[in-house]
């Protein structure tokens, strides 16, 4: 009888002693900003693979850092949500349980609305669910706790996001481009593509009141007579690129164009091949100076989300105003006049990006980007900006982010693709976009 007795205590002990053993195998999952950066990165290079244009990555980097922000922060005593601050955003509360892995919902989050904006869905799908397993055997609860954290926010940004009329501007008409009128844009070499989001003015801005908000002056008045405002930029545009190709390879202009080039997607000729050289957009070099200012600061997570965030909203509300004047001036691009009217043999030291002139994209978004920055990180902050050596061109050291955007613009002068007006004007307009959402957004208490 005491024997049974053993036995029996034995098998009710054996499975609750294994039922310990397995909870004490659970631990913590910790997230830390090292795993953003890597995330951050690992949707760049979907998106080089992908090929998207300057306005529409800005687009896929600003609604997954909005979810992160979201699902991290709904409890944040630090941060404030941006719900009933962005444009026709309207979030609910998730309440079920405050004491969830805010970092792992965040990481969550982010992954799932990125996955909604890429074509190769099979990248990010395979990433997410090596990480998903790696989470799971950790701590299997505190993983499900988080994913449903996480999907309540990144489901109601997703919805949010497929209302801003980005999937009804791809059935827009193509910008006419056929006018015999030589002042307005005509595709040029070596691809002649057609225009670029045409209609991008027509996507909902996140903290604008509207595209034309900020509408700039208007470029030069078209002329090509020699004593013209306009046809002294054009010729300037000539001049500069003349003297700076003399110099070749000693030359610290070509350098810098080439360093701010940031043209996704460049057409090379080789005998009777052609082929594309993919890289990063304008965004995303700033997006990669985000990056590099929170690991020079040693951000925690927290700090990392809301530069990305913050950063990323100034980019690209930056590009939907930029294209709203871009169509709507419409003006020719430099390439066009000069081999028509002064040396029809002359190239661009960069390869033309195929869209209107006036303003330059890189200016507007560098004047956005850089005033974000320094309000995050502070002025006269010097960074190594090493964003371009995965694409075989070495760094550069700024002793600002304000310096820095002041070498992103004046590079397109330097690569023979915009006149000086529209550099200028663009700088200025990227800071005005900055200084309306300083006064529209406050991020924390």
């Amino acid at each position: 009888m005491k024997k049974n007795k053993i036995y029996l205590y034995c098998f009710f002990l054996t499975p609750i002693l294994f039922f310990n053993s397995c909870k004490k195998k659970q631990t913590e999952i910790k997230i830390t900003s090292s795993d953003y950066h890597s995330l951050v990165d690992k949707l760049t290079s979907i998106m080089i693979h992908d090929v998207f244009s300057p306005p529409v990555a800005s687009r896929i980097y600003a609604y997954p850092n909005i979810a992160a922000y979201e699902a991290l922060n709904s409890h944040s005593k630090e941060y404030r949500t941006l719900s009933n601050q962005l444009n026709d955003l309207n979030l609910t509360k998730y309440n079920k349980d405050n004491t969830t892995n805010k970092e792992l919902a965040s990481v969550i989050a982010y992954i799932d609305v990125a996955k909604e904006l890429i074509f190769s869905k099979e990248k990010i799908t395979s990433y997410r669910d090596s990480l998903y397993n790696l989470w799971k055997k950790e701590n299997k609860t505190s993983f499900h706790e988080a994913k449903n954290h996480g999907l309540h926010y990144s489901s109601q940004i997703i919805q949010w996001m497929n209302n801003d009329n980005y999937k009804q501007s791809r059935t827009f008409p193509e910008h006419n481009a056929t006018s015999d009128d030589v002042s307005k844009w005509k595709p040029t070499p070596p691809s002649y593509m057609d225009a670029i989001e045409p209609h991008w003015n027509k996507i909902r801005p996140f903290v604008l009141d509207s595209a034309a908000q900020f509408k700039p002056i208007p470029p030069p008045k078209f002329s090509l007579e020699k004593e013209s405002d306009f046809y002294k930029e054009l010729i300037s545009v000539y001049d500069i690129s003349k003297k700076i190709t003399k110099e070749g390879d000693r030359s610290e202009e070509i350098a810098i164009a080439q360093f701010w080039d940031c043209n996704p997607y460049v057409s090379v000729t080789r005998g009777h091949f052609m082929f594309a050289s993919k890289k990063i957009t304008p965004g995303a070099h700033w997006i990669g100076i985000c990056k590099i200012a929170s690991l020079k600061t040693k951000s925690d997570f927290k700090k990392t989300v809301f530069a990305y965030t913050k950063t990323s909203i100034s980019i690209v509300d930056a590009f939907i105003s930029c294209w709203d004047e871009k169509y709507r001036s419409n003006l020719v691009r430099p390439e066009t006049l000069i081999n028509k009217y002064i040396d029809e043999t002359w190239e661009p030291i960069l390869q033309t990006p195929p869209f209107p002139e006036y303003t330059s994209g890189h200016s507007v978004v560098s004047g956005a980007a850089s005033e974000t920055l320094t309000e995050i990180f502070g002025d006269n902050f010097q960074f190594n900006d090493t964003t371009e050596l995965p694409y075989g061109l070495p760094s550069r050291n700024f002793t600002s982010f304000r310096k820095a955007a002041e070498e992103a613009a004046i590079s397109r002068l330097y690569g023979g693709i915009h006149y000086i007006s529209a550099i200028k004007t663009g700088i200025n307009q990227g800071k005005n976009v900055f200084n309306h959402h300083k006064k529209k957004i406050v991020y924390k208490n």
